[in-house]
């Protein structure tokens, strides 16, 4: 059998051991919807929890519509999302310069102008204005009082101040907060880093044993947060590995995420029986190994079915390096995996919790990677360089001998192993 990897936009070729049957761990198979616009067309008219969209703005009449949109590290079909969406605006009277585009960029880097064009495409560029979210920027920050939690919710003042505020996502598994979409835009989103840093504080008490989704501290805090703020409408969509789209939900900002994730989970929830010795994986190639922050999630998925001992074989190309300037700065402190997970459960810094995401699986477990990383910066990660797949797969065979047991995930950042 040949086995591939997705690697940026190209595709990485390698053979196990002979005799080797693998457990294979990939998303269920669900076929893509044979007419997604039409779906899409139909959810907005017929939305969960609340009326159609455009029944919706003929009643409000908003003078100021804000869509919240995702940025390029979470691939999203707007090719399909914002056709539908548009023919509501126009049968709503709604003019173009009354809409806002805002990239719910968290605490990632800003986009740039190519990449505008590369995710929304040159039609959305030209017609509306897009503006990136920026944590840091007090001014264009607002405080919305307290979350249950005591901490404080500090958000974009645009989304606050719209007259109809619009989420669009993407549901798939999240390392931490259980599934994305729906109520992420909000929070991480669109609010202020310290906020963000607050609620994702938890995640070191979650990441060893990720709680069911409706029972999940962190997510539970962005659903209040999204509600907190008033989202008006959201429209999600999930989609299979071959980024076709299997489901399309929209309405209430709660209920009609939860049917998407519902169909996420039946497709990226993979069981397994035991853990192996040795798993082979990938990023997904772009966008999701655009750099080393994004590419972590492949990594955490990986770790779920290793054996402590065990070794990851992880091929993610990670052109733009690292992603995010205080995960940089952890990592080049080169302390070794136990510090720096004892000092972020101490003092839960973000940024530097994608160090301790790293950190976590190389302190029990070898991490052979495949990457634009030179073999110094692929150190700092706790990782070995390789040059290929293949390489790494010969040195994890030689490690663990003959009777190895071995795990190949060829959409390391979408598949979810679980045990049984």
């Amino acid at each position: 059998m040949a086995y591939e990897l997705a690697y940026g936009k190209s595709r990485l070729s390698f053979d196990l051991p002979a005799g080797v049957a693998p457990t294979i761990i990939r998303p269920g198979d669900k076929k893509g919807l044979s007419d997604p616009l039409g779906e899409t067309r139909r959810v907005l008219a017929a939305p969960t929890g609340c009326p159609p969209l455009l029944e919706l703005l003929k009643t409000k009449k908003p003078g100021k519509i804000v869509v919240v949109v995702n940025d390029i590290t979470r691939p999203t079909p707007y090719s399909v999302m914002f056709p539908p969406l548009l023919e509501v605006f126009a049968a709503a009277g709604i003019k173009d310069e009354q809409v806002t585009l805002v990239i719910a960029t968290g605490i990632h880097d800003p986009h740039t102008d190519a990449q505008n064009l590369e995710v929304y495409g040159p039609e959305i560029v030209k017609r509306f204005k897009i503006i990136n979210h920026d944590g840091m920027d007090k001014d264009n920050l607002v405080h919305m009082g307290r979350f249950d939690s005591g901490y404080d919710f500090v958000v974009n003042r645009m989304v606050v101040e719209a007259d109809f505020l619009l989420t669009l996502g993407v549901v798939m598994p999240h390392y931490f907060a259980g599934y994305s979409g729906g109520r992420k835009s909000i929070l991480p989103g669109l609010c202020a880093k310290d906020t963000v840093q607050l609620n994702h504080a938890r995640m070191v008490e979650l990441m060893d044993a990720l709680p069911p989704i409706d029972q999940n501290p962190v997510s539970n805090e962005m659903i209040e947060a999204a509600k907190l703020v008033g989202v008006d409408f959201t429209l999600n969509v999930v989609t299979n590995d071959a980024k076709e789209l299997v489901c399309v939900t929209a309405g209430d900002i709660h209920s009609s995420w939860r049917k998407a994730v519902d169909i996420s989970a039946s497709m990226f929830e993979v069981p397994f029986e035991k853990p192996v010795d040795i798993c082979v994986t990938c990023a997904c190639g772009r966008p999701r190994d655009i750099n080393v922050y994004q590419a972590q999630k492949a990594l955490d998925h990986a770790d779920r079915i290793t054996r402590p001992g065990g070794t990851i074989v992880l091929a993610a190309e990670c052109p733009e390096k690292w992603g995010e300037n205080v995960f940089e700065e952890w990592i080049r402190r080169r302390w070794d995996p136990a510090k720096v997970m004892r000092e972020i459960k101490a003092n839960f810094v973000l940024g530097g919790h994608k160090a301790y995401g790293f950190a976590k699986v190389a302190h029990e477990k070898d991490v052979l990677l495949v990457s634009s990383l030179n073999a110094d910066e692929s150190t700092l990660i706790w990782a070995k360089k390789i040059a290929t797949v293949q390489e790494g797969v010969n040195m994890a065979a030689a490690k663990h001998g003959p009777h190895a047991s071995w795990a190949y995930m060829p959409d390391g950042a979408l598949s979810l192993p679980v045990r049984k």
